[in-house]
């Protein structure tokens, strides 16, 4: 069973991500601290710590990716108009959508439920 405190802690693991729009990595580095934090505190705890690090390390390799295919197709002028602007409003649509499941994780994490992110890597497992 899991108490109110410990609830409002993995809303804060889950929602701290939005630090990402403060500064670079942050999405990363804020719910990684937590995390390191409070995962001794109980294994629900480390379980939404593990699930927020690992979707904001995929978030950021697929950026990352993405990113590297605009340069690509700006560096080698390559005949793709669409290309550049394809590219940009995919990471326009992975904004949204990191965003809204960041948001449905945490309202389901102060709820005392668990949130599987769906598109992520485990690196921490």
């Amino acid at each position: 069973m899991t108490t109110k405190t410990e609830s409002n802690n993995a809303f804060l693991i889950h929602i701290s991500a939005f630090a990402s729009y403060v500064f670079p990595l942050g999405g990363v580095l804020i719910p990684l601290i937590f995390w390191q934090l409070k995962k001794d505190e109980s294994a629900n705890l480390d379980a939404h710590g593990k699930q927020a690090v690992n979707f904001n390390l995929s978030f950021l390799l697929y950026n990352f990716v993405v990113g590297l295919s605009i340069g690509s197709i700006a560096l080698f002028h390559l005949p793709s108009f669409t290309g550049v602007f394809g590219g940009i409003s995919f990471v326009i649509i992975l904004g949204i959508i990191r965003f809204v499941l960041i948001l449905q994780a945490a309202i389901k994490a102060n709820r005392n439920e668990f949130f599987k992110y769906p598109l992520t890597i485990e690196f921490i497992k």
